[in-house]
């Protein structure tokens, strides 16, 4: 068992009130809220965020990578950061289902990647089951949008403010509204 990571034994399962994976859930994460409360008590400069996060996260993070303070997540081990990425104030990281942001990424204010359902069963309510998001390279996330659990943001997409991402997004795309839909295709413009 010690060999399949806590990520791999929760992806895709339910994962009810009580059990002792939920118990070991709740202890990662509680012993993460101290440091993101420290993290946005005060005004740290970019290397220090990052040093709070490496803390956090259990990895190192590449000093490329700027993140705009304060900085939220709800249980914080696993999220994985390219490089070259722009995470701007207010983003909310729900990350117990994996998060996977790759290089060159933008992420607007107030934006929400949502990693964890609750069960539907009224019985079970409490419960939860988790699905990964990875927001692949060169996307960018406008201001306020959510992604939920199991979407993938496709390479150069941007997702437009106030966006609700519901369903994969394709490579090369712009997506609106909510839920969010392909509005046009981008294709590379001459440099002329």
């Amino acid at each position: 068992m010690s060999n399949i990571s806590l990520q791999q034994r929760i992806v895709g399962k339910e994962i009810v009130k009580d059990s002792p994976l939920f118990e070991e859930i709740h202890l990662i994460k509680q012993n993460n809220e101290r440091l993101i409360m420290l993290l946005n008590a005060q005004y740290y400069p970019n290397e220090e965020v990052l040093h709070y996060l490496e803390k956090i996260t259990g990895q190192i993070i590449d000093s490329s990578v700027k993140i705009s303070q304060p900085f939220y997540s709800d249980f914080g081990k696993h999220i994985k950061f390219g490089k070259d990425i722009f995470i701007n104030q207010n983003v909310t990281f729900v990350d117990l289902g994996g998060i996977t942001i790759e290089d060159q990424v933008l992420i607007g204010p107030g934006s929400r990647l949502i990693t964890v359902n609750h069960l539907i069963s009224p019985k079970q309510r409490r419960g939860i089951k988790v699905e990964p998001i990875c927001i692949k390279k060169n996307a960018w996330l406008g201001a306020n949008v959510t992604v939920l659990p199991g979407i993938t943001i496709g390479e150069n997409s941007i997702v437009a403010a106030d966006s609700t991402v519901t369903k994969d997004v394709p490579d090369n795309v712009v997506v609106v509204g909510s839920p969010a839909k392909v509005v046009r295709e981008i294709e590379e413009e001459d440099e002329t």
